[in-house]
């Protein structure tokens, strides 16, 4: 019999449906539970283990809260924090095979390595250039023929010619005022130095005047700092009973590799056993075999959280959360502040 604690805490997945899918854990709602909203209790269970972190992306476990918080989280990361990108293009020649608006873009979707904290937003209307919300790039590039073509029937174009293919390499950043004293020349530019823009052919040529201001991911998705950001349920996997030899093999290879591995036990027989099962994808490939069907419970924890996020390069992804952190705490002091000011009106 599942206890209430269980239904309050764990989902539950059977063969052909999940049980306990709605949250129960709140004030009243079971006899003899004290579910009262207690900060400082929350304080005490509120974990965060970092799994892994480098320069791009990281995964940490959240542990102690609830979905509502933690996909708070993730719309933050997605929609509201800013990033630089380019948001007008100035075309002066292109004769590429690209049309105008194929071209820009393609260039309003190219990750810049640029902190947008430092720059303020762009005002409504204003088309000046200024150095605190503005950022600019020229790509000017043409296509000749290689006069040092190596003749013996090859026919890579990269040998043929000369600006075959043009990349985000070839972007040059034009400081505005007092910007080339304020950033360093490696702080400012495209995330990628290989990203391909277009390829050209003798006698193309494109002349373009890049402008890029502050946005969010809500106003268009270039201006999301991150390419994913996600979350997702811990798995748990119960053993009821031990499981040996053939039939752990068996119970092995319908698990995602490395969720269940095999050990000797004392015997010599090979006994299964649950290693990682974050690892699990939660097929439930286990419960369509008759013969584990009643050996086994798979469940996912409610309160606990795999989230993972991949920067899309300007900012490192911990500082994303942390920003993310600090901008969900703004909002909810703005909320207490109308609140208040309600109840004193």
């Amino acid at each position: 019999m599942t206890s209430i604690n269980d239904i309050r805490t764990k989902i539950k997945l059977e063969d052909t449906e999940l049980l306990n899918t709605t949250s129960t854990n709140f004030p009243g709602n079971y006899p003899g539970y004290d579910d009262r909203l207690n900060l400082e209790e929350f304080k005490k269970k509120l974990q965060i283990q970092i799994l892994n972190l480098n320069d791009t992306t990281t995964e940490f476990d959240i542990i102690g809260t609830d979905a509502s918080i933690t996909n708070a989280f993730r719309r933050i990361l997605i929609a509201e924090l800013p990033s630089m990108a380019i948001e007008k293009v100035h075309i002066t020649e292109n004769s590429s095979v690209l049309p105008d608006d194929v071209l820009a873009h393609r260039l309003g979707l190219i990750p810049l390595r640029a902190d947008a904290r430092l720059f303020v937003d762009k005002a409504p209307g204003d088309t000046r250039e200024c150095e605190e919300d503005t950022l600019i790039f020229k790509l000017k590039v043409i296509c000749k023929k290689n006069p040092k073509a190596i003749a013996d029937g090859n026919d890579d174009p990269k040998n043929l010619y000369i600006n075959s293919s043009v990349y985000t390499e070839h972007m040059e950043w034009i400081p505005i005022g007092n910007q080339a004293t304020k950033y360093k020349v490696e702080d400012i530019g495209p995330v990628f130095n290989d990203i391909l823009i277009v390829k050209l052919r003798p006698g193309q040529e494109i002349d373009l005047k890049l402008v890029c201001h502050k946005g969010i991911g809500r106003d268009h998705a270039k201006f999301s700092p991150v390419c994913t950001a996600s979350y997702r349920l811990m798995p748990e996997i119960i053993l009821k009973e031990p499981i040996y030899d053939q039939d752990a093999e068996e119970l092995q290879k319908c698990f995602t590799q490395g969720v269940i591995e095999l050990e000797d036990d004392k015997n010599g027989r090979r006994r299964a056993v649950v290693a990682k099962p974050r690892l699990d994808m939660c097929s439930r490939e286990a419960l369509r075999h008759p013969e584990f069907k009643d050996c086994i419970e798979l469940n996912k924890i409610r309160d606990h959280f795999i989230f993972s996020i991949e920067s899309a390069g300007a900012v490192p992804p911990d500082q994303l959360f942390i920003d993310a952190i600090k901008l969900l705490m703004s909002k909810c002091d703005r909320l207490l502040q109308e609140i208040d000011g309600n109840t004193n009106n």
